[in-house]
């Protein structure tokens, strides 16, 4: 039964890695023509320039994929700690688009907003009001998603929803200003796509340093570590625990633990002991995936 647990929440966490990336990939696609669409026979740049951030989220939901399908794959002889590690690579690869998005927002923003331009349609608007709640559901689904799967991939994908969500609304509020205030406010959108790079740019930041850290090992687990230490200590024959590490690869954790027992019992009682400690971790905590442990001797002279 220990056993069986964990790789039923591995084909779950497939499954809902899988089902993420094709709702992410379809969306985007049928987005970005939307956006196109209205922003040529609405006048808007700004909706023209939110379809170019869209036409990219296409080709980095296909990255996505591929890589995610790339990152489930077990370990091997060549990679005994699975091929996790592609994850942030993809993060980074997801935030170069995000980049060079808000690079091209930006420089067809400040060119518009030196060109004579006609007033956007009314109508837009009501586009833009549909793709703001269809966005941000986007994100609440998908992030949703990722509580089940803990991939800094998936989490990069979920604010990708959440910056177009943002850049629309921006959108949304140029627009309105120069329907409302008129001739001399027909450049609203293009400074509304403007600030909208601004925040993309900011959204990349943040989606960026958390894949930084996962690259380097850095120790940002200690909700998982305290309840590692619970578990250990409901295990019988562990009196505590010392060192616990945690590496993460991908939507999987390696544990290298230090478990203190009774110094007095034999090397096999040991052995026994932290083949036990292991299963029930791994149990307990189906994400992950290997766990080192390292047995201490208690001895209560050294207390």
């Amino acid at each position: 039964m220990i056993n069986n647990r964990p790789e039923m929440n591995i084909m779950k966490k497939e499954k809902a890695i899988l089902s993420a990336t094709y709702y992410s990939f379809f969306g985007n696609i049928i987005l970005a023509i939307i956006k196109a669409l209205s922003g040529y026979f609405g006048n808007s740049h700004a909706l023209i320039a939110d379809s170019i951030e869209s036409t990219s989220d296409v080709f980095s939901s296909l990255m996505v994929y591929f890589g995610m399908k790339y990152s489930i794959k077990p370990a091997d002889k060549n990679h005994p700690y699975g091929h996790g590690r592609i994850e942030p690579l993809l993060t980074f690869l997801i935030v170069a688009f995000l980049v060079v998005s808000a690079t091209i927002i930006s420089y067809e923003s400040v060119y518009n907003i030196q060109s004579s331009q006609e007033m956007p349609e009314t109508w837009t608007l009501f586009i833009l009001g549909g793709i703001i709640i269809w966005k941000e559901l986007s994100y609440q689904i998908i992030i949703r998603k990722n509580k089940k799967i803990n991939s800094s991939v998936i989490k990069a994908d979920a604010w990708h929803h959440r910056s177009d969500a943002l850049t629309s609304f921006s959108a949304f509020i140029g627009i309105s200003i120069a329907i409302i205030f008129g001739k001399g406010f027909e450049t609203a959108d293009d400074w509304a796509a403007l600030f909208s790079s601004g925040i993309i740019l900011y959204n990349s930041y943040l989606i960026f340093r958390p894949a930084l850290g996962e690259l380097m090992d850095e120790s940002l687990h200690n909700d998982l570590i305290h309840k590692i230490r619970e578990i250990s200590l409901n295990v019988d024959g562990i009196i505590g625990t010392e060192k616990c590490y945690i590496r993460k690869s991908g939507h999987q954790f390696y544990v290298d633990l230090h478990a203190i027992v009774d110094g007095k019992i034999s090397v096999k009682n040991g052995h026994r002991l932290s083949h036990k400690l292991k299963d029930v971790l791994k149990f307990h905590i189906p994400s992950i995936q290997n766990v080192l442990i390292h047995i201490e001797p208690y001895n209560e002279k050294d207390q």
